[in-house]
């Protein structure tokens, strides 16, 4: 390793092949010619004494130190952008750049109209909008406000409770009139059930007790909620579903109304941002409107089971 400090654009263009898997991908992606983003490697490379690819006719492979300096890229891209919406936003001014980070759901039937209605008030804001599974590295500024399901522990993270939003079991008009109503728990099992594809702990720790819930149980099994959410609205069969979505929606019917998860809900953000008015407007924007969106999910009929099993746990 020689004594010289690699520049960022290196391991933009390191992280940029790792992310698309060749050279013309990631040429594409950063606006380069292959021929520079080809010496950006090899600069890397002997900068820092290693073999980051193994060449062959097939193009690129990654070696194991390639692997192994991947997460520290990828925190580098962060605070680069990090850096970027900060120096966007003065901290008295009301315009700048805001990285939400949420489910899919919440992101794309929750999350739009309150973001619609935060901009009409203040139209120089500009919003990034994460939506994954995962959950974003606030400490590591992947994002500057998520939407959580459990409270982190983190220290340095404010966070503000906004209640529960409950799920509740639904079909479409359709599928009820095609294969009628289950009538007790029983009677799941020999509908066609909507559901996931790999168990995670997180879904182990939601699944609901003696209910016939499980990878064998579903019709059809997708990791992608809002896959999940067409299937339903399809008329394909029964499916968990956050009561608040399905209202909106005529077409689909509660089954078995006595019975309901619920999820915590969390707005989360790092502390060294509540010194950007910006910042601090959106958080509590989004405090209060997910506060109301959580009181309107449960069903007067509906009684939530309070057994541990049926708690949502911090996703950390």
């Amino acid at each position: 390793m020689t004594s010289k400090e690699p520049g960022w654009e290196l391991y933009r263009s390191f992280l940029a092949v790792m992310r698309e898997g060749s050279l013309s991908g990631a040429a594409r992606m950063l606006g380069m010619t292959q021929p520079s983003l080809g010496r950006h490697i090899r600069e890397l490379e002997e900068t820092l004494g290693v073999s980051l690819f193994a060449r062959s006719p097939q193009g690129l492979s990654p070696t194991e130190l390639a692997h192994a300096l991947l997460p520290h890229a990828q925190a580098m891209a962060s605070a680069s952008m990090a850096l970027r919406r900060a120096a966007s936003t003065r901290h008295d001014a009301m315009s700048g750049v805001v990285r939400i980070a949420a489910s899919e759901v919440i992101g794309v039937e929750v999350l739009p109209a309150m973001l619609a209605a935060f901009r009409q008030r203040h139209p120089g804001v500009v919003i990034e909008l994460s939506l994954s599974s995962q959950v974003e590295n606030l400490l590591r500024r992947d994002a500057d406000i998520a939407i959580r399901m459990g409270r982190p522990t983190q220290e340095a993270l404010v966070a503000r409770h906004v209640g529960s939003i409950a799920l509740g079991l639904y079909a479409h008009k359709r599928y009820l009139k095609a294969h009628g109503h289950p009538k007790t728990m029983a009677d799941l099992a020999s509908h066609a059930l909507i559901g996931f594809d790999h168990e995670t702990p997180y879904i182990r720790a939601m699944r609901p007790a003696g209910v016939p819930y499980t990878r064998e149980h579903f019709a059809l099994r997708t990791d992608n909620d809002l896959a999940a959410m067409a299937a339903l609205r399809a008329g394909y069969g029964i499916c968990f579903c956050q009561c608040g979505v399905a209202q909106r929606d005529a077409a689909l019917v509660r089954v078995l109304d006595g019975f309901q998860l619920v999820m915590e809900t969390w707005v989360v953000m790092h502390e060294d941002l509540r010194r950007s008015a910006l910042m601090r407007a959106l958080y509590d924007h989004l405090a209060v409107a997910l506060s109301e969106y959580a009181g309107t999910t449960a069903s007067p009929k509906a009684k939530p089971n309070r057994s541990p099993m049926l708690r949502a746990p911090a996703k950390r």
